[in-house]
Parts: C-alpha cells; sequence; structure tokens
C-alpha cells in the first residue's frame, strides 16, 4: 500500500481505500469483510483488517428489516455508527441509491463518514436499470463526489439478469467510463472471471462466500479479482452461531 512521504499531508480516508485497491497482486486481492454494527466492525478492525464495507442485507437483518427494504435514514444511521466506531476506511451498500438525488446520495454518504459506496444497477423488484441511464447517475455521483468517495458499480446481470457475460461486460465499460472505480459483476461464475478481468478496466469486485462452496479469495484473486466482499454471510454466520448456542441454554 502506498504510503505518503515523510513531511508529506496525510491522505484522506478516500484516497486510503483507493490506495489498498491499486496495484494489487495477482493473488492478493483487498478482502473487506462486511459489518453490520459497530460491535462487529471493532472486532474486523481488531483481527487486522484495514478497511470494511457494509453488506446492505446484513445492516438490514440487525435493524430487523427484510433485504431492500431499510429505510434510508436508518441506512445511513447504521453506517455512521459503523464508520464512528473505528478508525478504517468503511464503503457503505447503499443499494439502488434509494431514489435519491445523486448531490443528496453523495452528501448523505459523506455526512455518515463513507468514503465508498456500493449502487447496484436493478430496482427494488429486481428489474435490471437501463444501462445508459443508470450510467449517467453513476456519472452524476462522480460529479458531485469527486475524488471523495470510491463508487462500486454493482452489476446485476447474474442475479437478476439472463447471465449473459457480454451484457455483463458492456454495463462495465460503461460504469467505468462513467466514472465508477470498480465493477462488481455479483454471482458471477468464478469461470467468466479470466473473461471479466480481461473487459474490466480498472478494480472487480468478486463475491466469496463463508460456507466452504466455491473459491476462497485468494483463488478469486488468482483468476482476477482485485477485491473480494461477502455480502451478509458474516452477519448470517453469527446469526446461526448465536442460534446455536441460543438452544443449547435453553
Amino acid at each position: 500500500m502506498s504510503r505518503p512521504a515523510e513531511g508529506a499531508p496525510a491522505l484522506t480516508g478516500a484516497e486510503l481505500f483507493r490506495a489498498l485497491h491499486r496495484p494489487r497482486p495477482q493473488g492478493d486481492p483487498l478482502v473487506l469483510p462486511g459489518p453490520w454494527d459497530a460491535a462487529s466492525a471493532r472486532a474486523c478492525v481488531a483481527a487486522g483488517f484495514d478497511a470494511l464495507a457494509t453488506p446492505s442485507a446484513g445492516v438490514a437483518a440487525s435493524l430487523g428489516y427484510e433485504d431492500g427494504a431499510t429505510p434510508a435514514d436508518e441506512m445511513f444511521a447504521a453506517v455512521a455508527r459503523i464508520a464512528r466506531a473505528v478508525d478504517v476506511p468503511v464503503s457503505a451498500d447503499v443499494e439502488g441509491g434509494y431514489g435519491l438525488a445523486p448531490e443528496e446520495l453523495v452528501e448523505r454518504l459523506l455526512e455518515a463518514g463513507a468514503v465508498g459506496c456500493n449502487i447496484e444497477d436493478s430496482d427494488v423488484s429486481g428489474v435490471l436499470k437501463d444501462p445508459d441511464e443508470h450510467a449517467e447517475y453513476l456519472a452524476r455521483i462522480r460529479s458531485a463526489a469527486a475524488d471523495r468517495l470510491f463508487v462500486n458499480a454493482r452489476i446485476d446481470t447474474f442475479v437478476h439478469g439472463d447471465g449473459d457475460p457480454e451484457q455483463a461486460m458492456a454495463r462495465a465499460a460503461s460504469y467505468v467510463a462513467a466514472g465508477a472505480d470498480c465493477v462488481y459483476p455479483i454471482l458471477a461464475p468464478a469461470g467468466l472471471l479470466p473473461l471479466l478481468r480481461s473487459a474490466v478496466q480498472g478494480p472487480l469486485n468478486m463475491l466469496a462466500r463463508l460456507d466452504g462452496e466455491g473459491p476462497s479469495p485468494a483463488e478469486l484473486g488468482e483468476l482476477g479479482a482485485t477485491r473480494v466482499t461477502f455480502g451478509p454471510g458474516l452477519q448470517r454466520r453469527a446469526a446461526a452461531v448465536l442460534r446455536e448456542i441460543a438452544a443449547a441454554l435453553r
């Protein structure tokens, strides 16, 4: 990771987060655990992680909502509690943007202390957005944020679309051209990763599972992933362990 020269100004949170993405040796992706509250965020930092990425589904579960049903105010408040609790960069999953204008979305993210965001290209009903309109939305986010936010553009063709890799690559190229720092073809088969890697300029985010199924983060890195996230995997695994403990107490 790049460090400022002695006497140089300290990196901002967004600059530090961006520096963590480049350059990454093949097989050594940036691994970002997904805390859902302040306590889990502190646990991740204590384990040695340099940055965090909140999962909207995990936060929703912790607040008593179904995935996709968290009110914007509650999501931003949860992100703010996480960001205040740790001294590492925090990127926030803000789903599809909650219908907010890009300028307001950027303002809310910065007020919460986030240095990055994850933006989906499908709506709450699971319908893919028009790629040109979404690219324009991303461009407005980039214009409003300048370099203050690291924008991760999620591509939902493998979860809500027909899984066509050509469509995913076209969306990726459009989003990067619009100013996205990273693209995230969620649930893309690992076998397609080399193809996606060859077509994507810049960092590529992939999802790893915590149940032992599928490639490990290091293996995803070998295939071309720049960074690896886990969605709500940590929260769901923690909830399962708690259920086991609770059952044993009865």
